[in-house]
């Protein structure tokens, strides 16, 4: 960024110096450079996520302590966070950092951000994880997560489940033995938003394809690889017991208890899991296709505010850069935060099982995204779900019936 002439008068020396930190100033968040030489503009940082709130704002604290810079960490809205930043960027007072989730909602704000192409920070984002927008870098992923298929380790290997017909084989192997091969959940996202977002992820240009379904230019009825998705949907709904009769909770347990070989979740899922004790569990995807890569993606990215002053631009470029660069600041990411990370640079030995496949496979590049991102607003709760439910409800759907039901919602839906 852009980082003197002796004075004869003191007076014009104080006269400069106030001119200058005039000149530094900026809005509501603080925008002057401050009195120590050397000090950044104050800067203010909004973001979604309520569980690490807590941890951000020490994190703050220590960076003040470190650097003399401060940022004011706002205080977390949760639910309401996206409302309040509308109301805020709308009256001309967002912050100088804000959080966005990937897909349509970073597109919505794309006019508000500051290219971060050439910063030295963004080099370590892992591959496939950088989000740009007309070809230029704009956000910081802070951490991801990742979904697939959860699995006992004691009761299936990777290698017995690499294409849909040794899937079917494994499940019809384990209905014969009195378990259950796979488990889905009667929860929405649990059923069939995370499960569906295979065969959209395996595209060519995932975004590109969910944005011709939504125009009525292609159908997933007539697309392969949705084609092989209705049939694993068929062999689930044939081999497994009925999602319908599951949650989440009983889903977690008969996997702690072995009554399950396997589940489709994230790593999220291990918080439960571990209060069954020491289980030997991993993941791995979802074969369809023959797919060897988890569905890893950001469940928020950090972006600069372009309607902040050049001074405040600058400190929030170095306060990225400290946060993901300095050994405090990768310390709170992993073991504060507790997020997977995703930044190459960043080292997570004590990661849960989970977490470190997910870790692995960001780091080896081995990830499709979260198309689902780019879904319609509420379709799969709205619309995707109940249609699922039908096809579990009812046997005599067809797999194919099932991609002509999922269709006609979709061209119903909101767009």
């Amino acid at each position: 960024m852009k980082r003197a002439i002796r004075i004869a008068s003191i007076l014009t020396t104080a006269a400069l110096m106030t001119a200058s930190l005039a000149a530094c100033g900026g809005s509501g968040d603080g925008g002057g450079s401050g009195s120590g030489e050397g000090k950044l503009a104050k800067i203010s940082l909004f973001q979604s996520k309520v569980e690490i709130a807590g941890p951000l704002e020490a994190l703050a604290k220590k960076y003040t302590e470190e650097t003399g810079n401060e940022v004011d960490v706002w205080g977390s809205a949760g639910d309401n966070y996206i409302s309040q930043l509308q109301a805020k960027l709308n009256a001309g007072e967002g912050p100088t950092i804000f959080s966005v989730q990937p897909g349509a909602e970073a597109q919505k704000y794309a006019s508000y951000y500051v290219d971060l192409s050439n910063e030295d920070y963004v080099k370590n984002i892992a591959p496939g994880l950088s989000t740009e927008i007309d070809g230029k870098t704009v956000g910081v992923p802070i951490g991801v997560e990742g979904f697939g298929l959860v699995y006992n380790k004691d009761l299936v290997r990777p290698d017995e489940v690499t294409d849909l017909e040794s899937f079917t084989s494994v499940l019809q192997k384990f209905k014969g033995e009195g378990k259950n091969g796979i488990s889905l959940s009667q929860e929405a996202y649990f059923l069939i938003g995370h499960i569906i977002n295979t065969p959209f992820s395996v595209q060519d240009d995932p975004k590109g394809f969910v944005e011709k379904v939504n125009s009525g230019e292609v159908k997933m009825a007539d697309t392969p690889a949705f084609q092989e998705f209705a049939r694993f949907m068929e062999t689930i709904r044939e081999n497994s017991v009925n999602p319908l009769e599951v949650t989440y909770d009983s889903q977690m347990g008969d996997l702690a208890a072995g009554k399950s070989a396997m589940v489709h979740q994230g790593n999220w899922s291990y918080g439960m899991l571990s209060e069954f004790g020491d289980l030997n569990v991993s993941m791995m995807p979802l074969p369809l296709g023959g797919n060897d890569k988890l569905a890893v993606d950001l469940p928020a990215m950090w972006v600069i505010n372009n309607k902040a002053t050049e001074a405040q631009i600058e400190a929030a470029h170095a306060f990225i850069d400290w946060v993901f660069n300095s050994e405090t600041g990768k310390n709170a990411i992993v073991n504060e935060f507790k997020f997977i990370p995703s930044m190459t640079n960043i080292e997570a030995p004590n990661l849960d099982p989970l977490s470190q496949a997910v870790f692995e496979a960001t780091q080896s590049g081995k990830t499709i995204p979260w198309a689902l991102n780019y879904f319609p607003q509420g379709i799969i709760i709205n619309d995707l779900a109940p249609i699922t439910q039908e096809f579990f409800l009812d046997g005599s759907i067809t797999g194919e019936q099932y991609l002509q039901k999922l269709d006609e919602a979709w061209a119903k839906a909101p767009k």
